[in-house]
């Protein structure tokens, strides 16, 4: 089993996010604040993971839905100190604890490893900080060598001279289950916020001559807490713009770096372009030379190479294949697989199909819950009539399939290898192969017809 255990803090309030939803569960990149966190605690193999949870209720462990976390409920919420404290009933009597918070999101894994690294058994590990302006942070007090810590000093509680000092804590830290398990029953809240301060135990560690050591992230943004809407914003604009600079790296061709929304993992081959104002969310991933033109949103989405998606189009839940030209304005839905050279145009929508290679729709088509063959063409403003009112229903069209525009299917309906549909058709029943069908009204003219006047 795992040395370590991992402790989420997540019980605050959020005063200044002005919203009833816990502030753990803003979304950054398209998902919780504390989904980040559990997914870079889990990278680091800990032996359990206990999340501490108070302001919402019983929301954050529900729209978090994982029954392998220690949910622990901390209320009244009385402070960092208080909040651990609740959460040593599960901590294992040795090995060593780190403390995460919710509402830190970006810390890197390679900064925690470190940390971890700079911990042992006998060592309280903090992950401190150098600003120019450290005002609102508490206070890094070393020794008068200015070597090992003796204290962190909130800045409510801090003096003049300890007002100046430019290292401050983060909250980040990794302390020894032996100590700890001594150390948080003793805390006190004789201070300005009558609360119980996790910081306090660094005093306890120089007492019982414990050695305090101190590591830094690579970023400061790492350390960034969330308590504002303006901190979410500048925050989630620090979280694009160096995955952006991964993917520039990596040889991905962006025409702004800054007008890009990685919403989950984007994957790409070799020679990808991707234009301004594309969305990327859950998982995407793009072939070989694939181009991505300005406006796209692109959800769970496989595209193979060659494939080019013109601006403003919409893909979901779909697996799209090599050389096909999709877009402008195309809406491609959950269910979709598109086969090698598919064309699907302006306005139309795909939802639930597979298209086989090298067939086309062009123009203003509906085509849901259909199989299509090969080398069919679909003209402007075909329907495929898959709703009932009640049950959905399939549409087949075999190979060669030349569809006139304006027609519609009513399924469940095939439409037979080689056939023609006439256009402005409404098709019932089977199309034979290779034959020309069309269902029309016989056209007619009435004289001394009056078009109604609006009045």
């Amino acid at each position: 089993m795992s040395r370590l255990n991992v402790v989420i803090l997540a019980a605050g309030l959020g005063k200044r996010m002005h919203s009833t939803l816990p502030k753990v569960l803003h979304p950054l990149a398209g998902k919780p604040l504390i989904s980040h966190v559990l997914a870079t605690a889990r990278t680091l193999l800990p032996g359990k993971i206990c999340v501490v949870y108070g302001y919402g209720g019983e929301l954050v462990p529900q729209v978090i839905n994982d029954d392998e976390l220690i949910w622990v409920k901390q209320d009244p919420q009385m402070g960092t100190g208080h909040a651990l404290l609740q959460t040593l009933p599960h901590l294992d009597s040795n090995g060593v604890t780190l403390v995460l918070y919710g509402d830190v999101p970006l810390t890197s894994v390679e900064t925690l490893k470190k940390l971890i690294a700079t911990s042992a058994e006998s060592i309280l590990a903090l992950l401190t900080l150098e600003l120019d302006d450290p005002s609102g942070y508490g206070r890094i007090v070393r020794s008068s060598e200015g070597h090992g810590v003796i204290a962190i000093v909130e800045e409510k509680d801090a003096s003049e001279s300890e007002h100046q000092i430019c290292e401050i804590n983060t909250g980040i830290m990794v302390v020894p289950n032996q100590f700890l398990h001594n150390w948080l029953p003793k805390l006190e809240n004789k201070n300005s916020q009558k609360e119980y301060y996790l910081t306090d135990i660094v005093k306890m560690a120089v007492t019982d001559g414990v050695k305090v050591d101190a590591t830094h992230p690579e970023h400061a943004w790492e350390t960034l807490g969330i308590n504002s809407k303006v901190q979410l914003a500048a925050l989630e604009r620090i979280y694009q713009d160096e995955t952006a600079g991964r993917l520039l790296d990596q040889g991905v061709t962006l025409s702004d770096p800054s007008r890009i929304d990685i919403r989950g993992q984007l994957f790409c081959g070799s020679d990808v372009s991707i234009d301004i104002n594309c969305i990327f969310e859950g998982a995407v991933q793009l072939g070989d030379g694939v181009r991505v033109g300005a406006n796209c949103i692109l959800k769970n989405t496989k595209i193979q190479a060659g494939t080019q998606i013109a601006p403003f189009s919409l893909i979901e839940d779909a697996e799209i294949g090599k050389d096909c030209r999709i877009g402008p304005y195309a809406r491609i839905r959950p269910g979709t697989h598109l086969s090698d050279e598919v064309h699907i145009g302006n306005f139309v929508e795909i939802k639930n199909s597979s298209i086989s290679t090298g067939s086309k729709a062009n123009h203003l088509s509906y085509i849901g819950d259909s199989i299509v063959g090969k080398n069919v063409n679909i003209g402007a403003g075909t329907i495929t009539c898959n709703y009932d009112g009640a049950n959905k229903h399939q549409t087949i069209i075999e190979d060669n399939v030349f569809i006139g525009s304006d027609t519609q299917l009513i399924a469940p309906v095939t439409v037979a290898k080689g056939a023609t549909i006439g256009a402005g058709s409404t098709i019932t029943k089977t199309a034979p192969p290779e034959s020309l069908t069309l269902s029309r009204a016989k056209q007619m003219s009435i004289s001394n017809w009056k078009r109604p006047v609006k009045k």
